[in-house]
Order: structure tokens, then C-alpha cells, then sequence
């Protein structure tokens, strides 16, 4: 799964300026560059317009230079974050844009779940790794995670962020903390509500989700874990479920 032609990316969607609602960078303005296509499909997934190939006609096929000039425009010219998400972003040749983008002072943060390494990782100001616990219905292989590590070589801000719905995903996460002590660790609640891929503004479960959300806290505290931070998705409990934000 990579761009129609060499260079070229599939977007589903751009927008912001608005904030980074979830990790380490929560609540950063931040205009997002949400690319199409994945190679996990996960029982839970947020974005599912952005991963289901049912929605492959609505993803556009742009140049870095079109991406550039749109998060441009999107910022007015003024830097700021620009987060690439998914879909699984990377498997998409992301190179070019971020080099485009450094080069008029701008910094890029990506999210992925660790199943593919791209050399232009070492290029990231932050790479976000999640891994996607038992409740997604996909297997961890970490022997690409840690090729993901490998391409990053050190340089950008690393962490590790989990989402976490019941006891079997909390056991995953200590054990995927255990594995990788040097990377902080963020925790974040499921959402259990998520929306179609046809829906752009669905309801959600707040009171379900905050629920979560105390037992997760509960949870970290109760065993010491004093090393891991618990947030929650800022965009969801500001918004629910509407795209775009």
C-alpha cells in the first residue's frame, strides 16, 4: 500500500488548526495530515474512512508540494505541528513533505502502530509507536516494531502510546513497557463508541469512556506504576465523535 504513483500520497483528509487531543503532545495546535490506507484493521478503529479500502475513491492522490501548500494555507504560513496520522501513515512516502516542511520551520510528529520502518522516520521531530493491544484483534510482531526503533535511530522524541479497554490490554501494555524501559509510556482509555466509516459526526458514550478512564487511573496507581501517564482523547470529550477536529 503506498502512493498511485513514486512520491505521491494518499490523503483522506487535512485540517486544523486545532489541537492534538491524545499523547504527548496533547493539547499543541495542530494541523493534521490524515493519510488513507492500512495494513491493520482493528476491531475498534476510529478512523475507519481513512483505513477501509471500500473508501480508497475518496482518498486524493497529491504531490508532497500540493500537501505542502495546502498545511500552508490550513496555518497561514505560520509553523506550527503538523501531525500525520492514518490509516497507517507509514506506508506512505512521507519524506519528501517532511523535508519541505523543516525547511519553512515547521515540525512533524507521526503516529504509527510499529508495523512498518521507513529511513525518513530518522527525520520525525516525534514518533508516536502504538501498538495495538489484544481488544484489536491484531498481533503484535516486534521484531518490526523494533525495526521501526532502528529507522528512527535515536533522533526524533519516541514514546510509546497504548490504548487500553479492559484487563488483558493492561496486561500487554506492562509487558510492552518492560520491553522498551526507555521510551515513556502514555495510556489512553478506549473508546467503545467508535464511529462508521460513512459517519461524521456520531455519538458517543462520554459516561462509558470516563468510566474507563477512572479504572485505567485506578489501575496505574493502585500497582506503583508511577512511570506511565493516563490521559484521556481531549478531541472526543470536547467533540465525540465529528471528523475533522
Amino acid at each position: 500500500m503506498t502512493g498511485s504513483r513514486a512520491g505521491t500520497i494518499r490523503v483522506s483528509e487535512m485540517f486544523g488548526p486545532t489541537i492534538q487531543g491524545e499523547g504527548v503532545l496533547i493539547g499543541l495546535p495542530t494541523v493534521f495530515v490524515r493519510t488513507g490506507g492500512c495494513d491493520y484493521r482493528c476491531s475498534w478503529c476510529d478512523s475507519l474512512h481513512a483505513v477501509d479500502s471500500r473508501y480508497r475513491d475518496d482518498w486524493t492522490p497529491m504531490t508532497p508540494e500540493a500537501v505542502w501548500d495546502e498545511v500552508k494555507r490550513l496555518s497561514g504560513g505560520v509553523p506550527v505541528t503538523v501531525s500525520l496520522s492514518g490509516g497507517n501513515p507509514a506506508i506512505q512516502p512521507l519524506g519528501a513533505l517532511i523535508k519541505l516542511g523543516h525547511q519553512d520551520g515547521y515540525r512533524f510528529a507521526l503516529e504509527t502502530q510499529g508495523s512498518v520502518a521507513k529511513d525518513w522516520f530518522a527525520d520525525l521531530d516525534v514518533l508516536v509507536l502504538s501498538p495495538k493491544p489484544p481488544s484489536s484483534g491484531m498481533d503484535t510482531d516486534w521484531t518490526l516494531f523494533d525495526r521501526c526503533l532502528e529507522a528512527a535511530g535515536g533522533r526524533p522524541q519516541t514514546v510509546l502510546k497504548i490504548v487500553v479497554f479492559d484487563e488483558v490490554d493492561y496486561a500487554y501494555v506492562r509487558d510492552a513497557a518492560a520491553r522498551y524501559p526507555h521510551l515513556p509510556v502514555y495510556l489512553q482509555p478506549g473508546n467503545h463508541t467508535p464511529p462508521g466509516g460513512d459517519e461524521v459526526d456520531a455519538g458517543i458514550d462520554k459516561d462509558g469512556i470516563a468510566e474507563r478512564m477512572r479504572w485505567l487511573v485506578d489501575r496505574v496507581t493502585q500497582d506503583l506504576w508511577f512511570g506511565a501517564r493516563v490521559l484521556p482523547q481531549l478531541h472526543v470529550l470536547l467533540w465525540g465523535n465529528r471528523r475533522g477536529v
